[in-house]
């Protein structure tokens, strides 16, 4: 970036820290009316607290505090559940967590334990950690499950006939701005933009990037399939096989700033589709057989995903957003506003398309776009077709329960004990 751009994203960052000071200075609106007072009950001294008045819905239930006090007990299955199938997975995670407030005790006791004695690891949470059940703020603790897995696509270096949809990098006019910075209260919230002239406007959404807008030259790759490339954008990385035979991976690098719109939602919605065929197979069978529709609904999501190229390197997994390799079955995307990014999550779900039980420790090492809401999650089921066929059919109800180190800084005003 040039000593120009420089200095205008500096100006930029202190109007934005200014405009959000002033936004939380301004005089706050008016509060609404108090509710009228009942009348006095000749049984009674006085009147009941206004909110118990008949009829009175000026003041709605104050919002659940996201962490509920929970018991071993409470978690599904806790008891019967082959934690040392978890054990590798939360070991990665303890590799990131060590360096933070809470977690230096839990983690170094970790390194005490048998990692082939179920039992002993048992013993190892009950004993540092306390569950906390994950609550919306309407109070539900239930929320959507949903999968997603690392595809392999075709690939090649060069363009050619049968190789000519390009996967993009990150180009040099996407500007990004981690609001974080700016105030502290935002963090993991980023602003994405582009400079014209002096001024900071939203990049392009997909459907200009795929007209050519934006600095589109960065091409790592050319794959022979536009919906693959879609979905490999949806689950953040993947394998990519070239003509030689050698595999490469594609991680996530960055993206455009726009919102993600389902294209599920949008076959629904215009009929295309009958409820229950809206999963990553229906899509992708809805495309093979409509190829000339195809570009038009792949817009209607504005949201572009820009990657980078990696090794793949004995067998592990891809790189999630904590920084390690993700867990096949054992590693979870959340939203990291509410759930630590790392932390151990108990799930309480079912089986993709069924009512078998799912119940497992899982570890919280990834985002994701879609992925917002206290109790959400998407559940990495590892590489190749079969993991694809359960995660594109994954979307269940499900409780989560995190686990944290006894002297973890939770906030106050989170807890409900």
């Amino acid at each position: 970036m040039s000593k120009s751009q420089s200095a205008r994203l500096y100006r930029l960052g202190v109007t934005l820290a200014a405009a959000l000071t002033l936004a939380a200075c301004q005089t706050p609106p008016p509060r609404p009316p108090e509710p009228a007072a009942c009348p006095v009950c000749p049984s009674a001294p006085s009147c009941p607290a206004p909110p118990a008045c008949p009829g009175d819905t000026t003041r709605p239930p104050p919002a659940a505090k996201p962490f509920q006090a929970a018991r071993w007990d409470d978690l599904p299955n806790w008891g019967d559940d082959d934690l040392t199938a978890a054990w590798p997975a939360f070991g990665q995670s303890c590799r990131v967590l060590v360096a933070k407030p809470g977690w230096q005790h839990a983690c170094a006791a970790a390194r005490t334990v048998d990692s082939q004695d179920g039992a002993a690891i048992r013993r190892y949470f009950e004993t540092h950690f306390r569950p906390w059940a994950l609550t919306q703020p309407d109070g539900r603790q239930e929320g959507m499950i949903t999968g997603y897995y690392e595809p392999l696509l075709r690939g090649s270096r060069q363009r050619s006939p049968a190789f000519a949809v390009p996967v993009l990098g990150v180009p040099d006019d996407l500007l990004t701005i981690d609001l974080g910075d700016l105030v502290p209260e935002l963090k993991h919230l980023r602003l994405r933009g582009r400079l014209q002239g002096n001024k900071v406007v939203p990049y392009y959404s997909r459907a200009e990037i795929e007209a050519g807008k934006g600095r589109t030259d960065k091409v790592l790759l050319w794959v022979d399939d536009a919906v693959e490339l879609f979905f490999l954008q949806i689950q953040g990385s993947g394998r990519v096989r070239l003509p030689d035979g050698q595999t490469t991976r594609l991680a996530y690098a960055d993206q455009n700033g726009h919102p993600y719109q389902s294209i599920g939602k949008v076959l629904l919605e215009r009929g295309d589709l009958k409820p229950g065929e809206a999963t990553m197979q229906g899509i992708q069978a809805w495309a093979r057989a409509h190829p000339t529709r195809l570009a038009a609904l792949l817009n209607t999501n504005p949201s572009y995903v820009f990657f980078r190229e990696t090794p793949v390197s004995n067998g592990a997994g891809p790189q999630g957003a904590l920084g390690v390799p993700l867990t096949p079955e054992r590693s979870l995307a959340i939203d990291p506003r509410t759930t630590p990014l790392g932390a151990p999550v108990f799930l309480a779900s079912t089986e993709p398309n069924s009512n078998r039980p799912l119940n497992r420790l899982m570890l919280a090492q990834d985002t994701g776009g879609a992925i917002r809401g206290v109790v959400r999650a998407d559940f990495f089921w590892g590489f190749g077709p079969a993991a694809g066929e359960q995660a594109g059919r994954m979307k269940q109800n499900g409780r989560l329960w995190v686990l944290l180190p006894n002297d973890y800084p939770l906030p106050a005003a989170q807890i409900a004990q």
